[in-house]
């Protein structure tokens, strides 16, 4: 790229004098393909410049660092981990294996409590054979072993995944082609990440109209706990949206160092990381307890948007503690 640009070429000029196609030279240009042997010789003649050149970075390393897509850490910082071509790909292709079951895993933690509430509505519709109690006690085992199948997925996954970890920890540097391909391929799905992320948000702002319909019409309880649970199914489909969206867009940010993964939110990534799950973990505590004890589940599913909203806050207090922290 650097010796085609120093001779005034464009993509379309060169591949004219090596009698490629212009693809040709762009996927060269982006280490997504590699010459064969006679197009290199032939390089080097129209460059002036040694075939040792043109394969070997480290023979001018002035010149590989102005590459666009050569580094993307600072190089200054010790423990920089290098990241090659092949392993960012293995590690792309290992996240759209996981991403959909993360999705699916989340969606049925979700489902967990709608199963419950199904159940309980069921029992109290006036004549249905079955008592509450029991009723009550299937859906608790239900969502139980739900929530069991999740989390194991979750622990397998995690696993698989924690080799791949420093990725979000620590900072990286990619080898040459690597940034490169990257942005490549998250400008290829950006359209898809944008639609999944527009579909989930419409669906989760949809989930309140069967419960306000309910209401409105003054329908009996067992009514408003159908409701409620179809609320928390259609949650289920627009955060499983969501979470694929945002998993494959934080795949690319985590190799890009950019957005929740940059250099200085690594840095914050300890104190948010020890803060996030012991929030959530009381927000599923006061949620529970308000249920089970005001027998309130036709509103304590409030809890949820309020607690989204706040963690945006919490986190944003925990990111400046951080930040004063570091500096």
């Amino acid at each position: 790229m650097n010796e085609r640009k120093k001779n005034g070429w464009s993509q379309e000029e060169l591949a004219e004098q090596l009698s490629v196609s212009r693809q040709s030279i762009s996927k060269w240009e982006s280490a997504q393909a590699i010459p064969d042997i006679q197009k290199i010789i032939k390089m080097a003649e129209l460059f002036g410049v040694t075939t040792d050149y043109l394969l070997k970075d480290e023979i001018e390393p002035e010149v590989v660092s102005a590459a666009p897509s050569a580094v993307s850490a600072d190089p200054s910082t010790d423990n920089c981990i290098r990241v090659s071509m092949e392993e960012a790909n293995e590690f792309l292709n290992m996240e759209e294996k996981v991403i959909p079951r993360l999705a699916n895993m989340v969606s049925l933690c979700i489902f967990a409590p709608a199963l419950l509430l199904f159940f309980i509505a069921v029992s109290i519709i006036p004549g249905f054979p079955v008592g509450t109690t029991i009723m009550t006690g299937i859906g608790v085992i239900s969502m139980i072993l739900l929530i069991a199948v999740a989390v194991f997925v979750f622990v397998i996954d995690g696993a698989k995944m924690k080799r791949f970890e420093y990725l979000e920890k620590s900072p990286i540097e990619t080898l040459y082609g690597v940034t490169g391909m990257v942005k490549e391929r998250k400008k290829a799905s950006e359209q898809t990440l944008v639609t999944l992320t527009a579909l989930g948000v419409i669906i989760c702002i949809l989930s309140v109209v069967p419960l306000l319909t309910a209401a409105f019409l003054e329908a009996p309880g067992y009514v408003t706990l159908l409701m409620v649970s179809l609320l928390l199914i259609f949650i289920c489909a627009g955060v499983n949206l969501l979470v694929r969206a945002g998993s494959e867009n934080g795949a690319y940010d985590k190799l890009l160092q950019e957005g929740g993964y940059s250099i200085s939110e690594k840095q914050k990534a300890p104190l948010v990381g020890a803060v996030a799950p012991i929030y959530w973990i009381l927000i599923v505590g006061i949620y529970l307890a308000w249920s089970f004890w005001a027998d309130a589940w036709d509103r304590s599913w409030i809890i949820w948007p309020v607690a989204g909203v706040l963690f945006t806050i919490v986190m944003a207090v925990v990111s400046i503690v951080a930040q004063n922290k570091n500096q």
